[in-house]
């Protein structure tokens, strides 16, 4: 039978290990699983990524075409506990989905003009060259925005079937989770 002293050094070890992971995903990297055909073709629904924390933990901005998971409740300031209850260990111990996590692509940063007409998306008046939307807009409207500062505005590569910031907004920096990274 193990000692009371070899239990406890297994529970310690055990707790340290749980308490690592959770630091690792809540700062640094995390597993995200696609929920949707907004980023068709580029991502599936139900695909596993991975995105660097990296951006949200030190509040940088992510590059143009990044792929990115924001938090689409614009209308809410963010806190750490977000962070940490909407830890994907967490949200699978209580047995929770958050469909409010939203996978995108940066299109445009603060201060670009961008411009939707005849079925193409202007930034700062240069057509953008886009070969990973999945088909041509069936925009029905001319729209121009003005990106605020400290917010950036993102699009699905399934233009005609994304929720994106046509219709939630700009996407405040402290909503952008985290940005996509290769593991290849």
């Amino acid at each position: 039978m193990p000692s009371k002293k070899k239990i406890l050094s297994w529970l310690y070890s055990l707790v340290g290990a749980i308490i690592l992971s959770l630091i690792i995903g809540i700062f640094v990297i995390q597993p995200y699983r696609v929920s949707g055909h907004s980023m068709d073709p580029t991502l599936h629904d139900k695909e596993r990524i991975y995105v660097s924390k990296l951006s949200h933990t030190f509040s940088y901005l992510p590059d143009y075409e990044d792929i990115v998971i924001i938090d689409s409740r614009v209308d809410r300031k963010r806190t750490i506990k977000d962070d940490i209850l909407e830890n994907p260990i967490l949200q699978l111990v209580m047995n929770k989905s958050n469909k409010a996590f939203y996978v995108k692509r940066v299109i445009g940063k603060p201060g670009d003009v961008l411009e939707l007409k005849d079925h193409q998306i202007y930034r700062n008046g240069e057509r953008l060259d886009e070969p990973y939307i999945n088909e041509t807009m069936e925009d029905f409207f001319t729209a121009k925005w003005v990106v605020p500062d400290n917010h950036i505005f993102v699009m699905g590569d399934n233009r005609n079937h994304s929720e994106d910031s046509r219709v939630i907004g700009f996407i405040p920096l402290s909503h952008v989770l985290g940005v996509k990274i290769s593991l290849l």
